[in-house]
Order: C-alpha cells, then structure tokens, then sequence
C-alpha cells in the first residue's frame, strides 16, 4: 500500500484526464427546410445547397432528427 501525499494525488488526478477547452459554438442560419418523405432519387435539400454553393453561398445540408427534415445551412463563428 502506497500513501500518497495530497499534493501528490492531486497531480496523479490532474495528469489522468485529457483537458480540453470547449469548442466555440458556430452559429448557424437555415436557409431552407426539406421534408425527409421526399420520393427515391430526389434530393432537393442537397439540390438547392448546391445552387447556393455554385452562387458562392458555403451551404450545406444537415438532418434534424427531431422534425425529421433536412437542413440546408451556413455556418459562421
């Protein structure tokens, strides 16, 4: 059995644990919202994020599970 000093099993914790600053949150604009239902072979949320990519608009799309739709985005800081 080891006893370790206070200071020393302060420093065992410390060094056990990867320590992370949180990543800033991006804020998010939604351009357009696209039912998920859509027929097979179509794809109009990832057709209108390329008509944006292709006017200079960085869009892309995302599923929001919760509505279970399709998110045409832009991300800035």
């Amino acid at each position: 059995m080891s006893a370790l000093s206070l200071a020393d099993r302060r420093a065992h914790e410390a060094g056990s644990y990867v320590h992370t600053a949180p990543a800033p949150k991006l804020s998010r604009k939604v351009l357009a919202s696209f039912s998920a239902g859509a027929p097979r072979g179509q794809w109009p949320a990832e057709s209108f994020a390329a008509e944006q990519r292709r006017q200079g608009v960085p869009a892309r799309v995302v599923m929001d599970l919760a509505s279970d739709s399709f998110l045409v985005i832009v991300e800035g800081a």
